[in-house]
């Protein structure tokens, strides 16, 4: 065998995938296919009240399954919130499970299916250096994802995330079995959501296309064993491809939705742009946005978005990871150029010329930013420079992410970049 120095080799999975209007009534059919009988649908309780978990519900029971619904899923999931609902879940017994609604559903189910299938203590699963990264000890039970935001992409990904209360900070569980069996994606799902919720949801996507487009090239990594080959792989040609139609469907449609909800053609756009890439980025992954959103998240201390539930602080997902995007692929942008001004012309092909080019993409986001009402940086969601610090702290224990950008980070540059967001425009 060759004795490389670099890796030569990439792996590129995604979930199969059923998607189009209508799509949600035939779910009986497909958790009956995979042999489930006995099915748990988790949702949150926002969700819930549309009436879309009951009717995936009865769309399954259709199809002869056995079906209860757990609708007490945490909005941006915490440890707490994702141990109760294990706790539920192992009250019966279950041969399949459903994700109906965001992230916060879709991630919540996947670790109810890993923990309630090889219990074990849930730091033993969680990313280091947080916890110990222990892969599932055998394959997981059927998961079908049933998104109704166009936002994370979790239907597609590898990897659960919730936020640990006790070390304020956001982490999670990363394996390629976390990966679910089925992804039902239907747009007709998303004409309800509200206005912030879709652009949150809608930055998420432009984060998860930029961040894995720009990612640390896959053949730059030290070569990796079978046995040590990760989820995340670093920029590779297949996940370019994903990336690149998710930014046209974006230029195209983004606004669109955010404006006018009911716009099914936007809202479909949006559906497969954060389809595509989630498909870019669980496998390349993600790098300097996400990794400082997670503290961002985790320490907010009195926050409150419009569209979200009011009974507690909130950074949602979405607006964490865009507030440091301009500053970030600032400090990206020397490791490729021509690829960082190849997106700003997808996202703005009419934005003005700037003097100096780094700005291009920068400039592209902040008016995308501004136009659908996300905050105006750290500032605009309660931070000051007094917690630059801690965030900076928070955003170094992401090493998994960290290793993904294409240049190092040192704490010196997490602090320029977080200091350069707490106003972007």
């Amino acid at each position: 065998m060759a004795n490389y120095l670099h890796e030569t080799v990439f792996t590129w999975g995604a979930t199969p995938l059923k998607f189009g209007a209508g799509a949600v009534d035939e779910i009986g059919h497909d958790l009956a296919r995979q042999g489930a009988e006995r099915v748990l649908i988790l949702t949150d309780p926002g969700v819930a009240a549309t009436g879309v978990p009951q009717r995936v519900a009865e769309a399954a029971r259709s199809g002869g399954l056995t079906v209860e619904v757990y609708d007490g899923v945490h909005v941006e999931p915490t440890d707490a919130s994702v141990l109760e609902a294990v706790e539920f879940a192992r009250q019966s017994t279950w041969d399949g499970f459903v994700g109906v609604g965001g992230g916060s559903a879709i991630d919540t189910a996947k670790a109810v299916n890993l923990l309630t299938t090889h219990p074990a203590d849930l730091f033993d699963y969680v990313n280091k250096p947080i916890g110990a990264a222990k892969a599932p000890p055998g394959p997981l039970k059927p998961l079908v994802a049933v998104p109704t935001t166009a936002g994370t992409g979790s239907e597609t990904t590898p990897v659960c995330i919730m936020d640990f209360l006790d070390l304020k900070v956001k982490s999670g569980i990363s394996h390629p079995s976390l990966r679910p069996s089925l992804a039902v994606v239907d747009p007709l799902l998303t004409l309800s959501m509200p206005p912030r919720v879709t652009a949150a949801s809608g930055m998420d996507v432009l984060c998860h296309a930029l961040e894995s487009y720009t990612a640390r090239p896959f053949h730059s990594f030290p070569r990796h064993t079978p046995q040590t080959r990760v989820a995340y792989n670093g920029a590779n040609p297949i996940s370019d491809t994903w990336t690149e139609k998710a930014l046209h469907l974006l230029a195209r449609s983004f606004r669109r939705a955010v404006l006018n909800g009911g716009d099914l053609d936007a809202r479909t756009d949006m559906m497969l742009a954060a389809t595509f890439a989630g498909m870019g980025f669980g496998n390349a992954g993600v790098h300097i946005p996400h990794a400082c959103a997670y503290p961002i998240a985790g320490r907010v201390r009195e926050y409150r978005p419009a569209d979200y539930p009011q009974d507690e602080p909130l950074v949602p997902h979405g607006e964490s990871v865009s507030l440091t995007a301009p500053a970030a692929f600032r400090f990206t942008f020397p490791t490729d150029p021509e690829r960082h001004l190849h997106a700003a012309r997808i996202l703005d092909p009419s934005g003005p010329e700037h003097p100096d080019p780094r700005e291009r993409l920068p400039r592209a986001l902040i008016s995308l930013m501004r136009d659908i009402g996300i905050p105006n940086g750290l500032g605009g969601v309660g931070y000051t420079s007094s917690d630059i610090p801690a965030l900076v702290e928070g955003a170094m224990k992401q090493q998994r992410l960290l290793t993904v950008a294409p240049r190092a980070v040192s704490e010196t540059d997490l602090e320029g970049i977080l200091t350069d967001s707490l106003e972007n425009w």
